[in-house]
């Protein structure tokens, strides 16, 4: 099925919420989507608001959002952002479901962000064998 770019690409603007003054969230969510199959660009227009365009085919706005929440990244929830987001996720779900595209199959983020967490270097993974872990 061909799908044309207007209907498959999506822009798309995510609201952080200003709980520390000192916070960039939106660079911080730009800087760990970059990387993301699907996510074609993003750019931290003010330290609260990300624009991105993605592949809805590959990904959706639920994804990302969940992925960038389980960050620690706080999202607007006012109700203006609650009721268009629950309108972007039903047509999203929507389209996609129609064009075959089911959460749950290779092209899944969640894959990507657990993938992408696993090569971050932090100071809570033991890289001895499992074998040498068992004798001390």
């Amino acid at each position: 099925m061909d799908i044309a770019d207007d209907d498959r690409i999506k822009h798309r603007q995510i609201h952080f919420r200003d709980l520390h003054p000192e916070r960039n969230d939106a660079r911080t969510a730009a800087e760990f989507l970059d990387g993301v199959d699907g996510v074609l660009h993003t750019d931290a227009v003010t330290p609260l608001r990300l624009d991105l365009t993605y592949d809805l085919t590959l990904t959706c706005l639920e994804e990302i959002e969940e992925a960038l929440d389980e960050l620690g990244l706080h999202l607007d929830n006012s109700m203006v952002y609650r009721i268009r987001r629950a309108l972007h996720y039903y047509t999203e779900d929507t389209f996609r479901e129609n064009c075959g595209c089911k959460q749950g199959e290779s092209n899944c983020t969640r894959r990507v962000f657990a993938k992408r967490y696993q090569t971050l270097q932090h100071g809570c993974r033991d890289h001895r064998p499992e074998h040498w872990r068992r004798y001390l």
